[in-house]
């Protein structure tokens, strides 16, 4: 009689446990919904399921204009350092706000502007290109996201790296 008036304590006591952790739980979540619909509201052409999500700036947008949007770099030899610097011009009339820069992987490393460029100023993003491991024909592409519509640009860097000679001869 004693274990089963223990036993049903011990179940009292677990599922008032639960429930009320789960009551505090659906408020904690209907706070954060409300602040998610808050910041950003439903967006019907967000990306789908498997591809990257871009989180767009918020506040007035700008245009810009790039001098180029690729670059050649020929033929080169595993290993070396490609570097090429984009310039770009906001012919908006807005402050321009780089938002991001992003390669396709850890070898395309971008830099981009941290203060917003005012409308008729000009900008730059320098591109740093990691080729070893990279033998082959090249397009590494960066994804600059910014206040402007649409909230994306891709610049890229193409050309061939060839294998090093000497590299297996170490």
């Amino acid at each position: 009689m004693f274990k089963s008036k223990l036993s049903l304590l011990a179940v009292t006591v677990m599922a008032f446990g639960t429930f009320s952790c789960q009551q505090g739980n659906d408020e904690v979540r209907d706070a954060a919904r409300q602040d998610i619909e808050t910041v950003a509201p439903a967006n019907p052409n967000a990306a789908a399921p498997g591809q990257p999500s871009v989180a767009t700036p918020a506040g007035p947008t700008t245009s810009l204009d790039f001098t180029e949007d690729a670059f050649n770099f020929g033929t080169v030899t595993e290993g070396e350092i490609i570097t090429h610097t984009y310039s770009f011009t906001n012919t908006g009339n807005e402050p321009l706000i780089v938002s991001d820069a992003r390669g396709t992987c850890g070898c395309t490393v971008p830099s981009k502007p941290t203060a917003p460029i005012a409308p008729g100023e000009t900008g730059e993003i320098t591109v740093r290109f990691d080729t070893r491991n990279k033998v082959g024909e090249r397009q590494q592409k960066v994804t600059v996201t910014a206040n402007t519509t649409p909230p994306q640009t891709i610049i890229s860097l193409d050309g061939t790296v060839v294998a090093d000679p000497n590299a297996s001869m170490q």
